[in-house]
């Protein structure tokens, strides 16, 4: 027996102990081998870009996620709460945690994200990609909108034109569906 490994006899049965040492070194190559380098790497926006998604679907700065592969489960995390105003008719909130479901080209059962429609702030409960349009849906209607929109990341507190003080026009479909 090595000098790592311990020997105790428990009723008719032999139990080998490693010394702690040996316990650690196996813990650390087992636990990197479940966490690669590639994914902790990644941003939340290239996990979206992965799943064919714009990373201006979340504003600037987000800190981290969560993600489970096999079920596309996800959480992503802000530094705390975010609203901005787009084309000065669209106000969107952000919660600190925004969580739901990704799929190559679909967001869906979405919490965390709000728009204000009219006086009604409504949650943002799946995204859509299309070809070159997302579809938002907010359960009962939908607008589509060009995913050049979201080539860039809107910035808390002044959407997407911080520098110079102006909120960036929106291109539009003016097309509302229900679902």
């Amino acid at each position: 027996m090595g000098k790592d490994q311990v020997e105790r006899k428990i009723g008719p049965c032999t139990i080998k102990h490693m010394s702690r040492g040996a316990v650690l070194v196996v813990g650390v190559i087992f636990l990197s081998s479940i966490v690669t380098a590639d994914d902790q790497s990644l941003s939340a926006y290239d996990v979206l870009q992965s799943y064919n998604f714009p990373k201006g679907l979340l504003p600037q700065g987000a800190l981290g996620y969560d993600l489970d592969k096999d079920t596309g489960k996800f959480n992503a995390y802000l530094n705390g709460s975010c609203g901005f105003a787009l084309e000065g008719s669209y106000q969107l909130k952000y919660r600190a945690t925004i969580s739901g479901f990704i799929s190559r080209n679909k967001l869906t059962k979405l919490k965390g994200i709000s728009v204000k429609i009219l006086f009604l702030w409504v949650d943002i409960v799946e995204v859509t990609r299309d070809g070159d349009g997302l579809e938002f849906s907010v359960g009962i209607a939908s607008a589509e909108f060009p995913i050049d929109n979201f080539e860039e990341c809107p910035q808390c507190g002044c959407g997407l034109d911080c520098i110079n003080g102006q909120v960036r026009k929106l291109k539009i479909n003016p097309f509302v569906s229900s679902i």
